[in-house]
């Protein structure tokens, strides 16, 4: 079987000789059929190879979300577990101590800030941020409008059913 590189250029060499003024029909046609059932055997291997790529994809996507389902079960889990020994510390008074193993302490956090009023906050504790194109808005615009400084740009892709 004739590699995808070799039917395009016999596709081309097939144009130039249908070109031709002296150009048997009957030999371009046979010709033309037999170029194009390789053609679409090959884009056909080529189809189920991106098939079970995407196969993969998908399996790996949903292996990803049980993983991070499970991750998340898991760090709940560790959570849980020292609020627990937490809250048993400090009812029993025991807040420092160590074993042979491990060493336990309850200890205060940083301090973190609290906003009760944002309005009220002055600027110089504003982090000033560049303006974000809303390229959505700016799309569903430009189908009704014609600007000078933006157009829709469309492409094409290989879509397999």
């Amino acid at each position: 079987m004739a590699k995808l590189y070799e039917i395009v250029g016999a596709f081309k060499e097939l144009l130039e000789m249908a070109s031709e003024e002296n150009m048997d029909q009957k030999l371009i046609s046979d010709t033309l059929e037999g170029v194009e059932f390789e053609f679409e055997e090959k884009a056909d291997g080529y189809a189920k190879v991106v098939k079970m790529l995407e196969g993969d994809v998908e399996a790996i996507n949903n292996e990803i979300k049980r993983l991070t389902e499970k991750k998340k079960v898991i760090e709940n889990n560790i959570s849980g577990i020292k609020k627990n020994l937490e809250n048993a510390m400090l009812v029993t008074g025991k807040t420092k101590f160590k074993t042979s193993l491990f060493g336990y302490g309850i200890q205060k956090n940083p301090a973190s800030v609290s906003v009760d009023d944002e309005t009220m906050i002055p600027n110089k504790f504003l982090i000033k941020q560049e303006p974000k194109l809303d390229k959505k808005s700016l799309a569903a615009f430009l189908k009704e409008n014609e600007v000078p400084w933006a157009h829709l740009t469309q492409t094409q892709s290989l879509r397999i059913r």
